[in-house]
């Protein structure tokens, strides 16, 4: 019995690989991402971890003002050699109805991102990733971890003049904040069926 060969791209390019690679790149798993010209494979995800993001996605996009749109895993295409894909964002409903890109978007479409954190992705979600994330531009960063079964989430915001996040709060049980825009949230239900 002879081994399959290898895909091309298991083997990078000189340089690494561009946003432009992974998003031609046939039969990569499911939310790779591209972190300074890498690629980057998740593992599986937790209950936990799909639980939050079914919880934001349909709590950001019903309480989002008329305008803008949450979404799930899409990869946003910061420059050439960065192309993540948060957890969830909240993009401009010009950027969610808009057909073409139709895998990814650009930093200016992106009100904010949020990644929930997951053992292998810690070191990404709490430097690599935010520090990318606000040197593109993106105003908002929310990081959501799970502390020994409760929900924490810290909330960033840009500041343009060092183009880097300040924390803004850090919320346990009830995530109540007014920027990006007013969000009430609470944080108990993650894995809770609503009434």
């Amino acid at each position: 019995m002879s081994a399959e060969p290898l895909p091309d791209w298991v083997i990078p390019p000189p340089g690494g690989f561009t946003a432009e690679d992974l998003l031609r790149l046939p039969g990569l798993p499911p939310h790779t991402e591209l972190i300074d010209g890498s690629l980057v494979f998740v593992s599986p995800q937790q209950k936990w971890h799909s639980r939050v993001i079914n919880l934001l996605v349909r709590e950001l996009d019903q309480q989002a003002p008329d305008g803008l749109r949450a979404d799930r895993e899409m990869t946003v295409r910061l420059a050439k050699r960065q192309a993540p894909e948060p957890d969830v964002i909240v993009v401009t409903r010009e950027a969610y109805e808009r057909d073409e890109p139709s895998t990814f978007y650009l930093p200016e479409d992106i009100v904010l991102a949020v990644e929930a954190v997951s053992p292998d992705s810690e070191e990404r979600d709490r430097d690599t990733k935010p520090r990318k994330y606000a040197r593109a531009g993106i105003r908002h960063y929310w990081r959501v971890e799970n502390d020994e079964g409760r929900t924490v989430v810290y909330t960033y915001e840009r500041d343009p003049a060092t183009e880097c996040f300040s924390l803004t709060g850090i919320h346990h049980d009830k995530l109540a904040i007014t920027a990006p825009f007013t969000v009430d949230i609470d944080l108990t239900t993650i894995g809770k069926r609503s009434a």
